[in-house]
């Protein structure tokens, strides 16, 4: 379906299309063009006797739809055919710029028992801030519209990816993630002042801190889970870490056994891809018991240690706990791997690596490909 073009000011919807979406909850849904006036000769004109909706509620948001009821005088209920609902995504310096801009926001639905949900992943991305205004409609014979004044406008947030959300994204990861690769060791890549910083100001350890908003738009961790970031992509021809970093030319590396191991908890992040042919996917390693592990086992899905595509951890001799531990990762995507505790410099080392910083490759803060087929779910962005 074509998406007409519209501003992102509120104003009254004047011309309904006649093309009708339709949807689970809403009877019947069509867009309006938010262009011109209804003082002009637009088939809408103005009725007192119709109810301006009051005290307007928001409830059951997820990431894609939400629930919207209001109170109005009963009265006059029996003569409301329609709602003109005015949607409109908030401004602000954060808000995920390669979202489509040009998204229908004027719908009109026909009347039904509220609360009435409304959903579409073609006009709603998660974690989004929105304002919301409604009008009731009163559809004329001659197929023109009385309405009643505008309410006052609602600002809610649109939710996470759910776990019925975040299963699709595993199992898109799944499809492309390729064979594993023996590893032996998790290493971080920073600038020397970090780690001179970590010596010197915070007792010799790396300290968790906030998941920045790389990533899916919905993923649950972004801007909520605390931890520390890890790579353990090898190189195909040497069986060790690339030379190369975008994130500095300083690396710690430490044992694959002391941050991976029977008594951690693995669970699947996020999926996504910088407008490239190469894909990112973020796993969590957290202690069990820990607050880190609780935070991942509400939001996120469990992989088994043993037998997942991403990473895995196996005893080599066997079943018994003194057989030796053997590591593996997926070939053909690039994990990122964010363990939720500090982590001691004691543990591994600190040493300069060889290659080059390469520049224009971190994905901090990095905004994912909203066209991509392979690592996008059908949900918003």
């Amino acid at each position: 379906m074509e998406v007409p073009r519209v501003e992102h000011s509120i104003s009254s919807p004047t011309s309904p299309c006649e093309d009708m979406i339709k949807n689970l909850s809403l009877e019947a849904i069509q867009l309006c063009d938010r262009e011109g006036n209804k003082s002009q000769d637009s088939g809408i004109a103005e009725m007192e006797e119709l109810p301006v909706p009051q005290h307007i509620k928001i409830s059951n948001i997820t990431c894609d739809s939400f629930k919207i009821c209001w109170d109005m005088d009963a009265r006059v209920k029996e003569r409301i055919t329609h709602y003109f609902i005015d949607l409109n995504k908030k401004e602000n310096k954060n808000s995920n710029k390669f979202k489509h801009k040009d998204v229908p926001t004027k719908l009109v639905a026909k009347a039904v028992p509220l609360p009435m949900t409304v959903r579409g992943h073609w006009f709603l991305s998660p974690r989004t801030e929105y304002t919301v205004a409604v009008q009731t409609a009163s559809k004329q014979s001659d197929g023109d519209y009385a309405v009643s004044e505008w309410s006052e406008i609602i600002e809610f947030c649109t939710a996470d990816y759910s776990a019925v959300h975040l299963t699709q994204l595993l199992e898109k990861a799944e499809a492309i993630a390729g064979r594993m690769l023996r590893f032996s060791s998790f290493y971080r890549n920073q600038h020397k002042e970090y780690f001179d910083h970590v010596r010197e100001s915070q007792g010799n350890k790396m300290l968790p801190y906030m998941k920045d908003n790389s990533g899916s738009h919905g993923s649950p961790i972004s801007g909520k889970l605390h931890g520390v970031l890890f790579s353990c992509n090898t190189e195909f021809n040497t069986g060790k870490p690339p030379q190369d970093s975008p994130y500095g030319r300083h690396r710690f590396e430490v044992p694959a056994e002391t941050l991976f191991h029977p008594k951690t908890n693995l669970y699947f992040g996020d999926f996504y891809c910088m407008y490239t042919a190469y894909h990112f996917v973020i796993l969590v390693i957290a202690p069990e018991g820990t607050e880190g592990d609780d935070f991942c086992k509400q939001r996120l899905p469990a992989l088994d240690l043993t037998d997942n595509r991403f990473l895995t951890c196996t005893r080599e001799d066997g079943e018994g706990e003194d057989g030796r531990l053997s590591f593996h990762h997926a070939q053909d995507v690039i994990l990122e791997v964010i363990f939720t505790e500090p982590v001691d410099l004691a543990l591994g080392q600190v040493a300069e690596i060889s290659g080059h910083q390469l520049m224009g490759t971190s994905t901090i803060n990095a905004k994912k490909d909203p066209s991509c087929k392979t690592c996008n779910i059908s949900v918003g962005r």
